[in-house]
Order: structure tokens, then sequence, then C-alpha cells
């Protein structure tokens, strides 16, 4: 009996173990099944990265997003990476848009990188080269191009607010001398009007070209604010060197831009004046104050008269602002560009034509136009040709051309003028007589002896016309010498400019008038010529002083570039 119970529980432990061994050969089939299907899902995902050229491109660094795993693609531009089917990859590369791309049943994942003008900023323009930026240790501030689009034709006003450092004003808004004043780092002690220097290409130019370019044009602007920054230009960047480079050309198929812009020009602000009986009230006020016996200019019978709007030739009050200046202007913009090329050569081909116009009325009486206009027409043209692989040419032409016209002298003397012009001793202009029905010239108001200002006349007396051209030829050459030393290179610059400035007035001198009597009951009056010798009714003619300047630069720079240790 025992020797039973003893094979029972024999089997029984047998049993048990056996038990034991299925489970755990299952729990192992199980895990190598699920390592199997992990395998399975695992792939090698290869592929090419260009650039918008097409060519292969060296270290863009493929990272599997939400981790640490990634490769860089090699000198042909090939990468070979493990992923899922989950994952996403990112192709990133300096200077070039990021892509992000599922992989899911792909195996071969081709990827071109564009450029992205944002990150451009990595390479930063120093002096007479460019530099990594974050080996910079100079202040340089750098705008990007598109910021400096304002609904302005002249580039110095955009650079108020842009950028630290910078001190920009605009003492007038009229066309054609609206160039906005700016300092850098302050006012130092090389004098107050001292300008920053000016680089254009390379090329130094005045502050008058910096405000006619185009934000179109420019790839780059920099500013370089202090000792460190300046140190290669010596004393002439005490004030600050201001650095701009234009567009090139880029292999591939023409790319053609336009924009056209029109925009609404209004002064910031008006002075309110008093109107003319409170002008006349306190005129008297001011004599009273003075010496209280003194006879006052203004009698009450021609306050009230005046008040009353009775008699508007003997009383007059004349709003000679309202009179001569509108409450706002059109401005029209026209930019074209157009950029390509192949291997060999490279192109930009740009024209910008912008028409600003003054808030100056135009009167019919006239047989021509006293309101200020300027017409600017600019060309560029920047090509880029590879000679030899190693040689490189580039030629860029810049030409600027203004026809400005609007009254003799400015658009800010004639304010001044109203500002100064007495409005209740005579109006603008006479409607004619009687005795001068026939008469061909304007009948202009003046009082006693005809010394007073009439802003009206000075206004609509005659044009002016100036025409400024200035053009910019420079040619440059860059030659690679790494088959002599690797690394070194050379480069000469050649420039000629030249500037021209011409004009003509065409004016008559006015006829003045005042009241030799007036009727108020019947409303006839009679009038008087003050300067019968000195007005004319033909135009005359007179040249402004003939510019012409001509400028040549040549420079040639040698440059050894090579890393030591990474």
């Amino acid at each position: 009996m025992n020797r039973k119970i003893t094979i029972i529980k024999i089997l029984l432990v047998m049993f048990l173990l056996s038990g034991l061994s299925f489970r755990a050969n299952a729990d192992n089939n199980n895990t190598d099944l699920e390592r199997s299907n992990v395998v399975q899902q695992t792939r090698t995902v290869k592929g090419v990265v260009f650039d918008e050229r097409e060519n292969p491109l060296p270290g863009v660094t493929i990272v599997v997003e939400g981790s640490t795993r990634g490769v860089s693609t090699d000198l042909d531009g090939t990468y070979s990476i493990e992923v899922q089917p989950t994952d996403k990859l990112i192709f990133s590369f300096i200077g070039l848009q990021s892509q992000t791309i599922e992989v899911g049943n792909q195996t071969v994942i081709d990827v071109v990188l564009m450029e992205q003008s944002e990150l451009l900023d990595e390479v930063q323009i120093v002096a007479f080269g460019k530099q990594k930026k974050e080996s910079v240790i100079s202040s340089i501030s750098t705008v990007r191009p598109d910021e400096l689009k304002v609904p302005a034709t002249n580039l110095t006003t955009a650079l108020a607010g842009r950028m630290s450092g910078i001190i920009s004003y605009q003492r007038s808004g009229e066309p054609g001398r609206d160039d906005a004043d700016f300092f850098v780092r302050g006012v130092t002690s090389f004098g107050y009007s001292a300008s920053p220097l000016i680089l254009l290409d390379g090329l130094e130019v005045s502050s008058s070209d910096l405000a006619r370019m185009q934000p179109d044009d420019i790839a780059s602007f920099s500013i370089m604010k202090d000792a460190t920054a300046t140190s290669l230009y010596g004393a002439r960047g005490a004030n600050g060197v201001i650095l701009v480079t234009t567009k090139e050309g880029k292999e591939g198929k023409a790319r053609t831009n336009f924009r056209y812009e029109t925009s609404i020009s209004a002064p910031t602000s008006k002075v309110e004046l008093a109107d003319p009986i409170t002008y006349m009230r306190l005129g008297n006020e001011a004599i009273k104050t003075r010496d209280p016996l003194g006879a006052t200019r203004y009698s009450r019978e021609k306050i009230d008269k005046t008040a009353q709007g009775v008699h508007p030739l003997k009383y007059p009050a004349t709003d000679w602002y309202s009179m001569l200046f509108n409450d706002y202007t059109m401005n029209h913009r026209f930019n074209f560009n157009v950029s390509g090329g192949g291997k060999i050569a490279r192109y930009y081909l740009a024209a910008t034509y912008n028409q600003d116009n003054g808030n100056l009325k135009v009167d019919k009486m006239n047989n021509f136009n006293n309101n200020i206009r300027l017409n600017r027409f600019l060309l560029r043209s920047n090509v880029n040709i590879d000679i030899t692989p190693s040689t490189e040419v580039v030629v860029r032409l810049y030409g600027t051309f203004d026809n400005l016209s609007g009254p003799i002298g400015t658009g800010a003397e004639i304010y001044n003028k109203v500002m100064r012009t007495n409005p209740v001793l005579y109006p603008a202009y006479y409607p004619a007589d009687a005795t001068h029905q026939h008469t061909q010239h304007i009948l202009f108001g003046n009082y006693e002896e005809g010394g007073y200002l009439n802003p009206y006349a000075d206004m609509v007396k005659g044009y002016s016309e100036n025409t400024t051209s200035n053009m910019i030829a420079q040619f440059e050459v860059h030659q690679d010498l790494n088959s002599l030393l690797d690394g070194l290179s050379v480069r000469g610059l050649y420039s000629t400019t030249r500037y021209s400035a011409f004009g003509v007035n065409r004016f008559y001198n006015p006829f003045y008038y005042t009241l030799g009597g007036y009727n108020e009951a019947s409303g006839e009056y009679m009038l008087y010529n003050i300067n019968p010798l000195q007005g004319t009714e033909f135009l005359n003619y007179s040249e402004t002083a003939k510019t012409v300047n001509a400028d040549t630069y040549m420079e040639f720079a040698a440059n050894y570039e090579n890393t030591f240790a990474d």
C-alpha cells in the first residue's frame, strides 16, 4: 500500500513538472514571436538629399522625430537609417528649410531642401569678407530686407525703429527732399554732421544713393556699430558702417516678380491757426499792451464786417493753407525683377518706377502744373559668369534717373510763407473789374505799396524742372587658388561712377493789385495796379548750376582661409 502511494506521488510530481515545462516553452515561443514582429517592422530607408539646384548636399542631418537617433549624408548626399513605419524623419541643414517626412511603407526617400532667407543670417558679412555668426564678437545688427518694405519710396525712412543704436529722423516729407538723417552710435567727436560709412556691394555710396535703393533688390542689410566691427575701416568708420549687398542670380529657371503699391500721403500734423476775427482782436491787444495810447490796426467796423462775411473783397478772410494745399495725395510704386541662369552664367535684372506727388493745388488759370512731382526710374543688372571652374566674373550695372518738378523754390518755403501771411488784408487774387475785363494775367492781391507776402502768387508764378542721373558700373574677378595653396583666393574690383544734375526755372513776375475804391451799396469796385512796370506776362528762363562728377575706385585683396584643428 505504501508503495502504491509512493508511485502515485512520483507520477503526480512528474505531471506537475511537465506542465511547468510546457508553460515555460509557451512563454519563450511568445517572446520570440514578438521579437520577430519587431524585426519584421524595422526597415532600412535610403535616399539622397539635394538642394534646389539639384546638387547633392553633404552634411545634412537626418533625425528620427522624438528620439536622438540620426545620421548625416555623405559627400554624395546619400544616407541610410534604420526606422519603423510609424517614425518620422527630420531633414535639416543650416540656411535651408527643414522637412519632416513620415516613413510609412517607403524604403527610398529623396528630399530637396529649399533655401530659407530667415536662416541666411547664420553667415554674417564683416568688413571685406564673411564670417560665421557664432564667431562674431562685435556689435552687428542685421535687418531682413522684407522688414524694409514700407509704404515709402525712401529707404532711409524705414531705418527708424528697426534696430537698436540707430537715431533716425526726417526733416521733411516733400518728394525729392525727404531723406532722413540718421546716426549710428550717436554723435561722435568727429563732428555732428558726420554720417556713417555706407558700402553698397563693397563700394562707398552716399546717403542719397541709399535712399534710392529698393528693398526688392537687397539681399542683406547690416549695420556695424562698435569699434571692433569698424576697426578695418579706420577713422572713416568711426560713425558706424552700413553694409548693403544686392541680389544675384541663381541657377535654374527664370523667376519673375512684380510688385505694385499705391499709398496715400498726408501731413502727420497740421498747425491750428486762429480764425481771422481772433487774429485781428489779438493783434489790437498786442499793440495796446505795448503802447496803451497807440492806434490799433484793425477798426471795429472791419472786425464786425469781416465777422458778418459781407463785402469779402473789402473785408477779406483768406484761409491761405486751404487755398494752397490739398489734404492728401496719391503715390505709386512699381518694381519688376527677373533672375535665373545656368551653370556658367547667372543673372538678376530689375526695373523700378516710382511716382511721388506733392499736395499743392493746381490753379486752372495757369497753363502749367506747379505741383511737386517726382518721377524716379531705377535699373539694375547683376551678372555672374564662371569663366573657368575656379574663376568667376561679376558685372554690376546700376542707374537711377530722377525727374523732379515743382514750384519755384521748395514746398517748405511755400508753407513758411503761408504761416507768415496776414489773412485779413487782401485776397489771393481779385476778380477782374470793369477796367481789367480783358487783362491776360492774374490780378494778384497785395496791400499798400506791394511789400507784403502773397504765397499764392509765389506758388503759381512758375515752375522748375530738375534732372538727376547717377550711373554705377562695377567689375569684379574672383580667382580660386586652391591648386597652389588650399584655402587661398584673390579678388579684384574696378568701379566707375558718373553723376550729373541739371535744372531750369520758368517763371513770370506777378502783377499785384489793391482796391482803389469800393461801393458797398452797389458792389462795384476799382483795382489799382501796384507794380505795372515790374510785372510780366511771359515766362522767363534761367538755368541752375550744372553738376558733373566722375569717381573711379579700384580694390585688390587676397584671402586665405583654412581649418587647422576641429
